[in-house]
C-alpha cells in the first residue's frame, strides 16, 4: 500500500502596513508565501505549488496577489526602516 498526499506549508514574509482593499482601513497586512508539496509515506519530497497572499489583520479579508507583486512589496519594506517596536518573547523562570 502507497500512502500519498499533499501538505501545505505557510511563511510568513512581512507585516506591511496597508490601505484594505475590503475594510478601507489603514491596517497591519501579513504578507505570506503558501508552499503545497507532494508527500510520499508523509515525507515532503517537491513542491506543487507556490503561491503568495496578503491577509488583513482588521478585518482578515485574504486575497492572493502574483508573484512580481509580493516581491515588489518585500523590497519596499525593506528599504523602510522599522518604525515600530518588536516585541520580544521573554522565557518564564521557574
Amino acid at each position: 500500500m502507497v500512502i500519498w498526499g499533499w501538505r501545505t506549508y505557510v511563511q510568513q514574509l512581512v507585516m506591511l502596513t496597508l490601505v484594505c482593499q475590503q475594510c478601507q482601513n489603514p491596517a497591519a497586512h501579513n504578507l505570506h508565501k503558501r508552499i503545497t508539496k507532494f508527500t510520499l509515506f508523509f515525507i515532503p519530497l517537491f513542491p506543487l505549488s507556490r503561491k503568495f497572499g496578503l491577509q488583513c489583520t482588521f478585518c482578515g479579508v485574504a486575497y492572493d496577489i502574483d508573484k512580481t507583486h509580493a516581491e515588489q512589496l518585500l523590497a519596499s519594506a525593506q528599504q523602510q526602516p522599522q518604525t515600530y517596536p518588536q516585541q520580544t518573547h521573554q522565557p518564564h523562570q521557574h
